[in-house]
C-alpha cells in the first residue's frame, strides 16, 4: 500500500455504522503497519470522541478486510470475546425432548457443539472454522459483515471498543490469547488459533482511560495516542480540516472557524474546572445541528443564519458539564 495516507477517505455505511468521512493520517497508518508486522494488537488511547473507533473501521476499509466490532461493558469477560456456550438453550432442548418422550435423540440433539457459537476473536483468528461451527448451531447467528468480493484469505480487522469499561479480569484474561494467538474452547479437541492461510488479523483496542490497564496487557500491545493539538491555533486548524471533510459544501470557513474557536474556549473552561474536555465529536455534532436547522428554516443568508444559530445552541453540544455564567 502506498504511503500517501494523509488524505480523506469516504467510509460506506456498514451495518449500524453510517457513512462517514475519515482523514487518514500518516502516523496512524504507520502504527497499523507496526502492529501487523509485530503481530500485536494496536491499543488506541485518547480523549472520547477523538476518532479511535472510526480509525479501526478506516483501517479495515484501506486494507480491504472484513470489519468486526464489539463494545465492551462492565460484565464482558474474555470468554465472551472468544466463544459463547448457550447452556440455557441446551437445557430448554433437554426439557423439550423429555416432554415429548424423545430421549433416544438426546445424544445427537444435546451435543454441546450445537450450542457453541464463535465470538469475535474466533472469527478473526479462523473465519473458516467459525463459519463451519456456526452452521452446526441451531440458533440464528449472524456472520460478520464483509466488503463485496471479500475472501477470508484477505483477513479481518477486529475492534474491541472501550476495554477500560471492563473489570481488570478482561484484559488479564486476554493475555494468553493475545500473546500466543490462540485460545482453548470447551468441547473442542484443539485450540482455536490464527489460521496461517489468512492474512494476519489486525486487532484494534480502544480505551478512554477511565480505568488503568494492567502492565502485562500493555506490553502485549502497540500503542497509538490519538490527541488533538494542544496549541489553540493548531487545534482550530485541525478542527476546521475535519469540519471541511464533513461539511465543506454546507458550512463556510467563517462558520467552521467560529465553531472551532468556541470549542477551544470551552476546552479551556472545562480544563480549569477539572471537567472532561469537549473535542472533535462535539464539534462535528455542533456543525451538524447548524446545517440541519438552517436547512429546515430555508435560510437565505445561510452563513449569517448559521452563525446566529451557533450562539443559541453551542451550550448544548459543548457545555455539557456545567452551566455557563
Amino acid at each position: 500500500m502506498s504511503t500517501d495516507t494523509d488524505r480523506l477517505i469516504e467510509l460506506p455505511p456498514q451495518g449500524s455504522w453510517p457513512k462517514a468521512m475519515h482523514i487518514f493520517e500518516e502516523r496512524s497508518w504507520w502504527a497499523i503497519k507496526a502492529a501487523l508486522a509485530a503481530g500485536r494488537p494496536l491499543l488506541l488511547r485518547g480523549e472520547p470522541g477523538s476518532g479511535k473507533s472510526q480509525l479501526a473501521r478506516a483501517a479495515a476499509f484501506k486494507l480491504k478486510r472484513a470489519f468486526i466490532s464489539t463494545v465492551v461493558h462492565a460484565r464482558t469477560s474474555s470468554e465472551d470475546l472468544q466463544y459463547n456456550f448457550d447452556a440455557v438453550a441446551r437445557l430448554g432442548e433437554a426439557q423439550t425432548l423429555a416432554a415429548r418422550g424423545k430421549a433416544d435423540q438426546a445424544d445427537q440433539l444435546l451435543n454441546p457443539l450445537r450450542f457453541l457459537s464463535p465470538g469475535p476473536l474466533w472469527w478473526v483468528f479462523d473465519h473458516g472454522l467459525a463459519e463451519t461451527q456456526t452452521e452446526d448451531c441451531p440458533g440464528q447467528h449472524r456472520k460478520p459483515l464483509a466488503p463485496d468480493g471479500w475472501d477470508p484469505i484477505q483477513g479481518c480487522v477486529l475492534l474491541i471498543d472501550e476495554i477500560d469499561k471492563a473489570e481488570v479480569d478482561l484484559p488479564n484474561g486476554l493475555l494468553e490469547t493475545l500473546g500466543n494467538g490462540a485460545f482453548t474452547v470447551p468441547h473442542l479437541s484443539e485450540a482455536v488459533g490464527i489460521n496461517l492461510q489468512y492474512a494476519k488479523p489486525l486487532i484494534i483496542i480502544t480505551t478512554n482511560e477511565e480505568r488503568e490497564l494492567p502492565q502485562a496487557f500493555l506490553r502485549r500491545c502497540m500503542v497509538l495516542h490519538l490527541q488533538p493539538p494542544q496549541e489553540p491555533d493548531k487545534l482550530i486548524a485541525w478542527l476546521i480540516e475535519r469540519g471541511e471533510a464533513h461539511f465543506s459544501k454546507q458550512c463556510s470557513l467563517p462558520v467552521l472557524r467560529r465553531a472551532a474557536e468556541q470549542l477551544v474556549e470551552d476546552r479551556d473552561q472545562a480544563r480549569n474546572g477539572g471537567l472532561p474536555l469537549p473535542g472533535q465529536a462535539e464539534y462535528l455534532d455542533l456543525l451538524r445541528a447548524l446545517v440541519t436547522i438552517a436547512a429546515e428554516e430555508k435560510a437565505k443568508e445561510v452563513e449569517q443564519r448559521q452563525l446566529e444559530i451557533l450562539k443559541q445552541i453551542q451550550d448544548f453540544s459543548l457545555g455539557k458539564y456545567e452551566e455557563r455564567a
